[in-house]
């Protein structure tokens, strides 16, 4: 399912924020998995207290963002997608990379920042361009998804100043 179609059931809408959720799940697993590596013997001593805490923050971030998107989801009148369904798109759409595949922490870092921005920011667009009615108040649905995107551009502005002072 592309967000670059309106939304046009509660059935899409559900999905998406599906979607939504397996997103931040990814961001969160990414950030728990750059910490741990950041956590070795050998790097103790190196640890980089403003890097912890990004990270530390965006796996915060991501579990209160699934916790949003799922109070959408439980108020919505549709059934859900397998989780197992909802994995695979996310995996064939955002997931084609690997934590190790970037050069450091901070580009992989920028790049979850970017992706869970723009999935946002698309799915915020196809609900404005639908005239579809759900079962949940639109607007909710509305603020909650553009006060998420203002997260994740927060996130992407915070990545960006942190790579801008090392250089």
């Amino acid at each position: 399912m592309s967000v670059s179609h309106r939304v046009g059931s509660d059935h899409q809408l559900a999905r998406l924020l599906q979607i939504g959720i397996v997103l931040e799940e990814v961001v969160e697993a990414r950030a728990h998995h750059h910490y741990q590596s950041l956590d070795t013997e050998a790097e103790a001593a190196t640890l980089d207290p403003e890097i912890e805490a990004l990270l530390a923050g965006a796996a915060e971030e991501s579990a209160v963002h699934r916790e949003r998107l799922e109070e959408l989801i439980a108020d919505l009148d549709a059934e859900s997608v397998p989780f197992e369904d909802i994995e695979r798109l996310v995996e064939a759409q955002y997931g084609q990379t690997k934590p190790d595949d970037f050069d450091g922490v901070l580009y992989d870092q920028l790049c979850n920042e970017e992706t869970a921005y723009k999935f946002y920011d698309d799915l915020v667009a196809a609900i404005e361009a639908s005239d579809a009615r759900f079962s949940i108040d639109r607007d909710r649905v509305l603020d909650t998804l553009r006060s998420i995107r203002e997260e994740e551009a927060e996130g992407v502005e915070e990545v960006t100043t942190i790579m801008e002072e090392r250089d």
